[in-house]
């Protein structure tokens, strides 16, 4: 038997709906609704890391500084790292939600 006598045989079946479950999109959508939900407190965060210090001396002098404080930075610095996976995780399960079906064999 040669390579142009071969007959062309189907794959074997796979298990149907493995990867095409349409319950992902509500996963995606719990995903998305999380993100944005971390989104919002990474904008509260942030403001909370910035103190502005203000000094007035007897002689006329007002010293400004301004003092960063790093644990609330970080937190809102997280929290938009979670958030952007989220989002990227949430596209993928949207993909394989609506993704077509492979076709069955002849």
């Amino acid at each position: 038997m040669t390579a142009a006598t071969d007959e062309l045989v189907a794959p074997p079946p796979t298990e149907p709906g493995r990867l095409n479950k349409p319950r992902r999109a509500l996963v995606a959508l719990a995903e998305l609704i999380i993100a944005a939900v971390a989104v919002w407190f990474a904008f509260d965060a942030w403001p909370r890391g910035i103190a502005k210090i203000v000094e007035h001396y007897p002689n006329g002098i007002v010293l400004e500084s301004t003092r960063w404080v790093g644990s609330w930075m970080s937190l809102a610095i997280l929290l938009g790292t979670i958030a952007a996976i989220l989002v990227l995780d949430a596209v993928r399960q949207v993909v394989l939600a609506v993704r077509a079906r492979p076709k069955r064999g002849r």
